[in-house]
């Protein structure tokens, strides 16, 4: 794969360098709420406009179908990135029409535009080849060469993933170089104890990676909605809990896998748990009761883990020499069911480990909730990318910047 400083000392002044990012952020009301992604890629295109390059950046941002809508627009994300790099980015209102050409035509050498959600072309994500590859086609027409710096699109087979880098002589931004370097420390050579922690909703979302660590993690911590798929499959009462039954039998092998193989799969042993959530209006710290993992109330939902797993969790991640997180352990976006995401986040903080959390909710929530982001030894850009990684596949993305 070759870098962006070998691209560099080939020289990139008046070329036009296409940079594939990832500024899918979150917005509220057409504010960004966290603008991680964003800063993560600012390094790449500060130094090939350094370099005298016209930088040309694209990305997608949410699901539109394929087709302009306002609310997913990409021009908050190119006012920030304005911001950060202390100079005006030029914004171009559609991907490869007559906006995109004028605005990179206009480009004067070390400068920057941003070109519109492109996900807003249904090319972009097409499963069809000869429809995603006439989209890169275009893509291509804006630009000399490639740089894919958007980690957590890489496991997308669309067509500025994939497609484009065929199209054009290609390297690999600093964020993805980064982001690969630190996913080879969790799958070669790691130290150990390699302590991994899942959570997030559902456990589907969840399963082929946790095939994957059951043959090489010492320890897997399981929170979040999905822990109560694990609970039902040792004969708990799960209440209204977040459950997914036709994953029971999968569930159940691997606890029968782990104890086989000697892997500490660790469950939640207390769990705060409301008949009410969401309509929390009113409600006073004495309405949110802790119970016992095995005696979730019927009627009730779990949505958090408790203060005696907290403590658990903390103990099991205090000597580990590597620790993956990847899924809030609760729903930390209410104050009252944040606690538990917390308590992971300050012991990966208090750990010796060499830590990273897997992107996504993840990442959101440590910084959410206040965490410095340095504590941390990673904080990935791609959730989904992390994982598909973890779990063995081949990434498009990165097999195309291989080619």
């Amino acid at each position: 794969m070759k870098t962006i400083d070998e691209l560099l000392a080939e020289g990139v002044a008046g070329k036009r360098v296409f940079v594939r990012a990832d500024l899918n952020v979150p917005l509220a009301n057409g504010e960004i709420t966290d603008d991680g992604r964003i800063r993560a890629v600012q390094p790449t295109i500060a130094k090939l406009a350094e370099a005298g390059a016209r930088v040309v950046v694209a990305s997608h941002l949410g699901r539109p179908k394929g087709a302009p809508d306002p609310a997913f627009s990409l021009a908050p994300a190119a006012k920030r990135l304005g911001e950060l790099l202390g100079t005006e980015v030029a914004f171009a209102t559609d991907t490869v029409g007559a906006s995109a050409k004028e605005t990179v035509a206009a480009l004067a050498d070390g400068r920057v535009a941003v070109i519109e959600n492109l996900r807003f072309n249904a090319g972009e994500t097409s499963k069809d080849d000869a429809e995603r590859g006439a989209f890169a086609d275009q893509l291509a027409e804006l630009a000399d060469v490639y740089v894919g710096d958007g980690f957590g699109a890489v496991h997308r087979k669309h067509a500025s993933v994939f497609d484009l880098p065929a199209r054009l002589p290609h390297a690999a931004g600093y964020l993805i170089a980064t982001e690969v370097g630190v996913l080879k420390k969790l799958t070669a050579d790691v130290k150990r104890p390699y302590v991994v922690v899942l959570g997030g909703a559902k456990v589907s979302d969840k399963l082929a990676v946790i095939d994957e660590l059951l043959g090489k993690a010492d320890r897997i911590l399981i929170g979040g909605g999905m822990a109560y798929t694990f609970l039902k499959a040792k004969g708990y009462e799960v209440g209204i809990s977040l459950l997914q039954e036709d994953q029971l039998p999968k569930v159940t092998e691997y606890m029968e896998r782990a104890e086989k193989t000697g892997v500490e799969l660790v469950l939640p042993v207390d769990v705060l748990v409301s008949a009410d959530f969401p309509d929390l209006k009113g409600k006073t710290p004495a309405d949110f009761e802790t119970v016992d993992a095995d005696k979730i109330p019927a009627d009730k939902e779990g949505l958090d883990i408790g203060p005696k797993t907290r403590e658990l969790y903390a103990s099991k991640i205090a000597d580990a020499e590597t620790v993956f997180w990847n899924g809030p352990v609760g729903v930390f976006e209410h104050p009252d069911y944040a606690g538990g995401t917390t308590a992971i986040a300050q012991a990966l903080v208090d750990s010796d480990a060499f830590t990273v959390v897997g992107g996504g909710d993840s990442a959101a929530a440590v910084r959410i909730l206040g965490f410095d982001e340095n504590a941390f030894g990673h904080i990935s850009t791609g959730g989904g990318a992390s994982l598909e990684y973890l779990e063995g596949k081949t990434l498009p993305g990165l097999a195309a910047l291989e080619g």
